[in-house]
């Protein structure tokens, strides 16, 4: 038995979950260990998919008591704060989706025909991580210190910061939450409407994208998809149960400096030839 896809299998599923959450892009490093490992043709983005689902399965566990007690207050009718506020949220979380929806059925295919590339996505990589050193350099004036106190006009500015993420190497949780700061929430409300926001987010782009490569599913797969969906799942769920504790001691400059470190290694390896990255 070869075993070396299995061994692809658990490396990919393990970067997914544990980047998936944190502001250092999945994308980005799925596409630079996809090149690595040799698995980034047709099948592999397949598979990035099925992964993709371990990471939402991981956070949509964490916040398993939440979303039950918004899913019973959406309907009930004897406590009318109670409706009326969970009513506002999934409307929020529905308005703050729509901007990475549009555009990326826009621009979704022009960006990955072109963007998906080492260098741009390293490049991407210190941008943010810059970005990010000078974020929490600023003076940060918290407005909004829950998510129950977004209005639907703040769920669209966090949703226009989510949209950035259609860059590769950008990081969609990156976006949202490095965005909520300097919009004013605070660094809690950030980080948790940055999990609840990506719960229909990914969940609806794997739908969509596996229906469009349905065409590649094949049962000789099931076990690659089984270790990798695992181990996205488990390695997430510890990624996020940690990022929502170093939340509350310490800021997000240490992954500004990955992100930074991280690109420029990527830059070198590609411009002296030490590594051959796939398009």
């Amino acid at each position: 038995m070869d075993f070396y896809p299995h061994l692809q299998a658990l490396i990919l599923g393990l970067i997914e979950g544990l980047t998936e959450f944190l502001p250092i892009s999945s994308t980005g490093h799925l596409i630079l260990a996809g090149s690595l490992l040799d698995f980034n043709d047709e099948r592999g983005k397949l598979f990035e998919i099925v992964i993709q689902a371990g990471a939402i399965l991981a956070v949509c566990w964490e916040y398993r008591q939440r979303l039950a007690q918004i899913g019973r207050d959406v309907w009930q009718k004897s406590d009318v704060a109670a409706n009326l506020a969970a009513r506002r949220f999934v409307l929020n979380i529905a308005i703050a989706f729509m901007p990475l929806a549009v555009l990326g059925l826009a621009f979704g295919k022009i960006i990955k025909a072109h963007l998906f590339t080492a260098p741009f996505v390293a490049s991407l990589l210190i941008l943010g991580g810059l970005v990010i050193l000078w974020a929490e350099r600023r003076t940060h004036t918290v407005r909004i210190h829950t998510m129950a106190a977004l209005t639907p006009r703040d769920a669209l500015v966090m949703g226009l910061f989510q949209a950035l993420a259609l860059l590769p190497g950008t990081s969609r949780s990156g976006a949202t939450i490095i965005g909520g700061l300097l919009y004013g929430l605070s660094r809690r409300a950030a980080t948790e409407f940055s999990f609840f926001l990506a719960m229909p987010t990914l969940i609806l782009a794997s739908m969509y994208e596996l229906y469009r490569e349905r065409a590649l599913l094949s049962w000789h797969d099931l076990d690659l998809w089984i270790i990798g969906f695992v181990t996205a799942a488990v390695s997430a769920f510890i990624c996020v149960r940690w990022l929502l504790r170093f939340i509350a001691h310490h800021d997000f400059t240490p992954f500004a400096w990955y992100r930074i470190g991280f690109g420029l290694l990527i830059l070198a390896s590609w411009h002296w030839g030490w590594v051959t990255w796939a398009a």
